[in-house]
């Protein structure tokens, strides 16, 4: 089982629960309005008069089957429009309840 971690621009919103709905993955915690920046390029995402947008995060559980699949869609969905700002990361989880 993986853990993803998805922050993305707020633009991206109802995009990232529909890839969600895609792999059939109900459940999810999302934060709306978290703050960021990139590390090698892209704006801050700060949600002020100098840098206003801002981010959203979802942490899901997934399997590892469905891990791979999803990734390569995020990364498909980041470069199609990369100054938006999309990243994902993947954890292993080793215990659940």
């Amino acid at each position: 089982m993986k853990a993803l971690f998805i922050s993305y621009n707020q633009g991206f919103n109802e995009e990232i629960v529909d890839i969600l709905d895609h792999f059939n993955q109900r459940g999810f915690t999302r934060w709306v309005d978290t703050q960021g920046r990139g590390t090698i390029n892209g704006t801050p995402h700060y949600g002020n008069h100098a840098w206003p947008e801002l981010n959203h995060t979802i942490l899901t559980f997934v399997s590892d089957e469905k891990e791979k699949e999803l990734m390569e869609v995020l990364r498909k969905k980041d470069a199609q429009t990369p100054e938006l700002g999309l990243r994902a990361f993947a954890w292993d989880v080793t215990d659940t309840f």
